[in-house]
């Protein structure tokens, strides 16, 4: 899509971060000056950050991505463009600027060779039209503390050590942890901006609490797992009733888990553990003792776009063995609209064009919320979102694209 007289497309600088703060703050507004957040390190890709400009030179939207070499999918690995930043200038809203801007985001992504699209959707309603699909769910859980956890074995020999963060002391560890972790959508900071970016721990991001504080495990003296957390004081009459914020866990394997866990509801002073961005089948809902004890909800997490329909779905695997034809239907790439033959199983997988009658047929945005196998094509056509057009091939394909673990990332870009 063209963009109205008086706009352009543009590439933005490191230059203009300040500039770009700013548009920022007019999409999302918020209390942090632009001055004090520019002189913070920026996560930001400046090869990747583009925006739109006016003929007088304003800058009035803004979109970038991050680049996901080697992305979790079932099974596989996928090239990945992890959508971000998009923001419109209120006063330039209603003009075709976000429509102009994604298109932008799609061609530089595939000539890139990425060829999924990942992102968190401020609106929901908004990402829909342009072939995202919701992927992931994200748990959310309030913890009370001494909340009794099953035991794990090995949890003993977990050692474990407190401490305030310090980017250049734990960056290189957290680093090495998140990234061995392998569930679909698990994304990682590959850029050193982005891994620099998340440790930063400025007051004005803390909402009352203390400093940034790191729980390390560590086996036979080898980081395995952490926590990041801060604890907010609130004293009451009844005594204190702070809250420990974890801002993100990983814990590898179950020992590490239970370990971390024990800590994180045992801390002085503290009467709940709130924890966000956890997968719907994270180790504390087995750990608990009394699953009653928690308070839990969930709410959307990552949202999927295939860019490229064959390389997509061949780069990931099946959970069973699978012969479909699907009928997609893609108004924004028509190079991925049409019927796709889709042969794979937990070892392989290839897909071609195809004229054979389809056996599915759903939108590009219903196969991206299959695709990191945490929604049920059956629960999707269930809602009428997906339909089979050959009795008996709904269940099968259903349970090729699911995956025996959830997908999630722990963290917003």
């Amino acid at each position: 899509m063209s963009l109205p007289a008086g706009y352009r497309i543009v590439d933005v600088p490191a230059e203009a971060n300040r500039e770009w703060l700013v548009t920022d703050g007019w999409a999302f507004p918020g209390d942090i000056d632009p001055d004090v957040a520019a002189e913070w390190p920026s996560s930001l890709d400046w090869t990747r950050t583009r925006g739109v400009r006016t003929d007088d030179d304003e800058l009035v939207a803004t979109h970038a991505s991050f680049a996901y070499h080697a992305l979790p999918v079932p099974g596989g690995r996928a090239r990945t463009s992890g959508l971000t930043w998009v923001g419109v200038h209120p006063g330039h809203r209603r003009r075709g600027l976000l429509r102009a801007m994604i298109d932008d985001h799609f061609t530089r992504s595939l000539a890139r060779g990425e060829v999924l699209s990942l992102l968190f959707a401020a609106e929901p309603a908004i990402y829909g039209r342009f072939g995202y699909g919701l992927a992931a769910h994200q748990l959310r859980v309030k913890v009370p503390r001494q909340a009794a956890l099953r035991d794990v074995p090995g949890a003993d020999r977990i050692r474990l050590r407190l401490e305030t963060v310090d980017a250049e002391r734990h960056g290189a560890a957290v680093a090495a942890v998140h990234g061995s972790l392998d569930r679909p959508g698990w994304t990682t900071r590959e850029s050193q901006a982005q891994a620099t970016a998340f440790l930063h721990d400025p007051p004005q991001h803390r909402g009352g609490a203390e400093q940034l504080r790191i729980a390390l495990a560590e086996r036979d003296g080898e980081p395995v797992g952490y926590a990041l957390l801060r604890r907010k004081t609130d004293w009451q009459r009844g005594g204190p009733r702070g809250t420990v914020r974890v801002r993100e866990l990983c814990a590898p394997d179950p020992a590490v888990a239970r370990a971390l866990w024990g800590l994180l509801v045992d801390l002085d002073l503290t009467s709940t553990v709130d924890v966000g961005c956890l997968a719907v089948d994270d180790p504390i809902t087995h750990l608990l003792v009394d699953v009653r004890a928690a308070e839990a909800d969930w709410q959307d997490n990552l949202w999927a776009r295939l860019l490229d329909v064959p390389a997509a779905l061949a780069a990931r695997r099946y959970a069973r063995d699978v012969d479909v034809v699907l009928e997609v239907r893609d108004t924004l790439l028509p190079a991925n609209d049409g019927r796709w033959r889709l042969v794979g199983g937990p070892d392989r997988a290839q897909v071609a064009a195809t004229d054979a009658p389809a056996d599915l047929a759903l939108d590009v945005r219903e196969l991206g919320s299959a695709y990191l196998g945490g929604l049920s094509l059956a629960a999707m056509a269930a809602g009428g979102q997906v339909t089979e057009l050959r009795s008996g091939t709904l269940g099968p394909a259903a349970t090729a694209f699911g995956w025996p673990v959830a997908p999630v990332a722990s963290f917003v870009w």
